[in-house]
């Protein structure tokens, strides 16, 4: 028994994290716009073998400019595990699963505490903004991205800390990764590095050193290696990527999506990190007032992270709300400093300790905070439900999943499709794998005997108004209609 005891809080926090992580990660049918490109850029690349240049419908994919890693990953889980909503969002959860072993080793090997650890990683897996659609939940860039940018970050603290070289050349490889994941994006902590760096007094020696050139030449040969190789297979790329990332969303309003500088910091409260954001201040008091060197450094450093990151989505003039996902590491940490202080002062409380036998009290606190914030996520993650304002948007891909399973026959039949289908393309893609005979077709100009699928309303309309038609099949929007002809 005396064996186990120092993995017991191990085992359950693995416990903890199954669900928030892994859960049901396959109930939801792909989603519209990045995961679904991505799920077909991976597709596409399974088939045509082609690991330099993504596409999308059999041509070279000039919208999502992004390097390719990712997909790749979710290309090597699709030859695993076929392709399917797994096989895409699997990449995603095993990063946010790694995510989480970082913040455990760096505790260990920094604080020489296992608990803080703990605390750090059972409030990143109960924040909303992390545990979401866009972030650890679904198929898209920024769980892989979050892991290397809280890699690189961490490792850069840990090289000013013991002036490991291996930390630096860590930090640089894991800097190209995280570009080499979502291109400029990974490089948005680079400031609050540099300032760290001359707070350290770190900077200096650094320009002095033969690593970090060695380290800066490895990471840019990696990410412009890359640039170069799908330029000489794709030409114009590097003029879309330059379109695309390198100003555009940042200088201009991309698909309508204009904020104010405080869309973040509002999300932050009112949903993203509801039940945490309380404790940020606390643990940015306690942090730099307690009397540990070491606290006071991570302290210091988590906050420049924070702040410089923030302030660059914040000032962008594109903003999404899972832009953040990035931050919710080091915020994490933050707020593990306050509620690591406390559990430390009742672990270490001497009246406690002569009183009680077993003193309990640390693990009764941390099981009072905890149980109500993992609960909404436990809710969230556990048969995990439809917004009501995507509802009905998503019943077509609910329906398109039941046929893949073999619930409906969609043979020589028609989807009936107005606007951007890359989150059905995925679905009709793996029916026609199976032997179906599935395609698109416009709702204008249909012909006698056609059968046709339809669930968006103002489509269904144009049918019923236009055509003489039975419906020969109806699941909540999703109508099947036989074409006799123009009325």
């Amino acid at each position: 028994m005396k064996n186990i005891e120092p993995y017991i809080k191990y085992i359950v926090l693995a416990a903890l994290m199954y669900m928030p992580i892994f859960g049901c990660l396959d109930t939801l049918p792909i989603r519209i716009w990045d995961e679904a490109r991505l799920a077909i850029n991976a597709y596409e690349m399974l088939k045509d073998g082609d690991f330099i240049v993504t596409h999308f419908e059999g041509n070279s994919d000039m919208w999502n400019t992004k390097p390719p890693l990712l997909i790749w990953f979710q290309v090597f889980f699709m030859k695993i595990l076929g392709v399917n909503e797994l096989a895409v969002r699997l990449p995603s959860a095993i990063a946010a699963f790694f995510t989480c072993i970082v913040l455990l080793i760096f505790s260990r090997r920094y604080l020489k505490n296992s608990w803080f650890g703990f605390i750090a990683v059972f409030v990143l897996i109960t924040s909303h903004g992390y545990i979401d659609l866009h972030a650890t939940r679904t198929g898209d860039y920024d769980a892989l991205l979050t892991l290397f940018t809280t890699l690189s970050g961490l490792l850069f603290f840990s090289y000013c800390e013991k002036l490991n070289y291996k930390h630096l050349y860590l930090f640089f490889l894991s800097t190209a990764l995280a570009v080499l994941t979502k291109s400029v994006t990974g490089l948005l902590f680079l400031p609050a590095i540099f300032i760290y760096s001359i707070i350290q007094k770190q900077l200096i020696p650094l320009l002095k050193s033969k690593h970090f050139y060695i380290g800066l030449l490895s990471c840019l040969g990696l990410v412009i290696g890359y640039y170069l190789l799908r330029e000489a297979n794709n030409t114009g790329y590097i003029t879309a990527v330059q379109e695309n990332e390198l100003g555009g969303r940042y200088l201009e309003v991309i698909d309508n999506h204009q904020h104010d500088f405080w869309f973040y910091y509002n999300n932050f409260i009112d949903f993203q990190l509801s039940v945490w954001y309380l404790l940020i201040p606390c643990g940015l008091i306690t942090g730099f007032l307690i009397k540990n060197k070491k606290i006071n450094r991570i302290t210091l450093f988590s906050f420049l992270m924070i702040i410089t990151f923030f302030l660059v989505i914040s000032t962008a003039q594109t903003k999404l709300k899972w832009y953040d996902v990035p931050l919710y590491p080091f915020l994490a940490i933050l707020i593990a400093i306050f509620i690591f202080y406390v559990f430390d002062l009742l672990q270490n409380f001497k009246w406690i300790n002569q009183t009680l036998t077993l003193n309990v009290t640390p693990y009764i606190f941390l099981f009072l905070i905890g149980i109500a914030p993992y609960q909404k996520i436990l809710d969230k993650t556990y048969k995990p439900k439809e917004y009501r304002w995507s509802k009905d948007f998503y019943e077509i891909g609910y329906f398109l999943k039941d046929a893949v399973k073999g619930k409906y026959d969609l043979n020589n039949q028609y989807l009936l499709y107005d606007g951007y289908n890359a989150h059905n393309l995925f679905y009709l893609k793996i029916l026609k794998d199976k032997g179906t005979q599935i395609s698109f077709k416009d709702w204008r100009n249909l012909r006698p005997m056609d059968i046709t699928i339809a669930h968006q309303n103002h489509v269904r309309r144009y049918v019923e108004e236009h055509y003489e038609h039975d419906v020969i099949h109806s699941e909540g929007n999703v109508l099947t209609y036989k074409i006799y002809g123009r009325k």
